[in-house]
């Protein structure tokens, strides 16, 4: 079986410590190491270093070959340009289909927290069998509360169980519900936080490309005619230019017919945005968590990231507060979501020098 570590995204509503030229995946926010090392360190002990391939933005190949030093660097692939999950995928998996097209990959978002890392790998082992089989498999988290940040996948038939791990087919995805229809989603108990880990078959996935996104199945052909020639980085740049971008959720999963998972829970978070870091850090007795240095009066459930300078702060409640050289974000922890909007009001403003 071989990894594959999707590393590429912007991590706009990580913003301001997120940017262009270092994305919330080549950060340490949480462990002591980026989370593209955090994810890559947790696979290892089920797939070999000279099994993984890490798909990430041409503009941080240096900084994805100091963080992974023993990786292989025939292991990382630059894409020109971010283009979504699907075409990430689908650029790995023709690599892989040179000369492994039945091998099982598994799909890793470079941004994730896990903290029963066995249990994770265990589950793993699990679906790469019925992976094998020809399904297009995925992760269901049992969910903690009617989290509206995530997508949700629904259950349908029950199919097998792997060891301990149940298996049933899936019978709809859903994208981040408003919070009455996710709360309506635990009530049912048959609905599970969408992990975006994916499990399947190399030569199963490109044949889902190329029934369901035939376009893109007929660049990533002509891409893959010129791998390991001359022509290689020329035909990527020509052919990248024209690609579409779009999730591997929306264009594939959403769509497929023979799809599993497996509903399962081994102390997951998407690190998504600004509140889902502070359930991840200890917090003081007045539910605070600091990153850095912070000093308060009458203050309650605040987040503050300041690794280079106090902040100070008298009387506030459930803010987000985070300091850098250059900008400071303070938000409501309910509003953390919106940074995202923030960052393309600071791009409708030109400010590309706080991008």
């Amino acid at each position: 079986m071989y990894a594959v570590i999707l590393a590429g995204g912007a991590g706009t509503r990580l913003w301001p410590r997120s940017r262009k030229g270092s994305p919330k995946q080549l950060l340490d926010l949480v462990s002591g190491r980026t989370m593209l090392q955090a994810t890559y360190d947790r696979i290892l002990p089920l797939v070999p270093s000279e099994k993984v391939l890490v798909v990430t933005g041409g503009s941080y190949l240096p900084l994805v070959r100091e963080q992974l030093p023993d990786l292989p660097e025939r292991n990382i692939i630059a894409e020109p340009a971010g283009r979504g999950s699907a075409p990430a995928v689908g650029l790995a998996a023709i690599h892989l289909a040179r000369s492994h097209p039945k091998e099982v990959m598994i799909c890793l978002p470079a941004d994730h927290v896990i903290t029963q890392e066995d249990k994770f790998r265990r589950v793993l082992r699990a679906a790469t069998k019925v992976a094998g089989r020809g399904y297009l498999v995925t992760l269901g988290i049992r969910p903690r509360g009617p989290e509206t940040g995530y997508g949700y996948i629904q259950t349908d038939e029950y199919l097998e169980s792997i060891s301990v791990h149940e298996v049933y087919k899936v019978k709809r995805f859903t994208e981040k519900p408003a919070r009455g229809t996710a709360e309506a989603f635990l009530r049912s108990g048959d609905y599970f936080w969408n992990s975006g880990i994916f499990i399947w078959r190399v030569d199963t996935i490109l044949g889902e490309i190329e029934r369901l996104m035939p376009k893109l199945y007929a660049q990533l052909l002509e891409i893959k005619e010129a791998l390991g020639s001359a022509e290689e980085s020329q035909v990527l740049e020509s052919v990248w230019g024209s690609v579409e971008p779009e999730t591997i959720d929306y264009g594939i999963m959403e769509k497929a017919v023979k799809v599993a998972v497996l509903p399962t829970s081994f102390g997951w978070s998407d690190v998504g945005s600004w509140a889902s870091l502070i359930e991840l850090l200890p917090a003081d007795g007045e539910g605070n968590v600091v990153v850095g240095d912070h000093v308060g009066l009458d203050t309650k459930g605040t987040l503050v990231v300041s690794p280079k300078r106090l902040v100070a702060t008298i009387g506030v409640e459930d803010l987000v507060i985070v300091d850098t050289e250059d900008a400071i974000l303070i938000c409501s922890r309910d509003r953390t979501e919106d940074v995202k909007a923030l960052v393309a009001e600071l791009k409708r403003k030109r400010r590309e020098e706080l991008l």
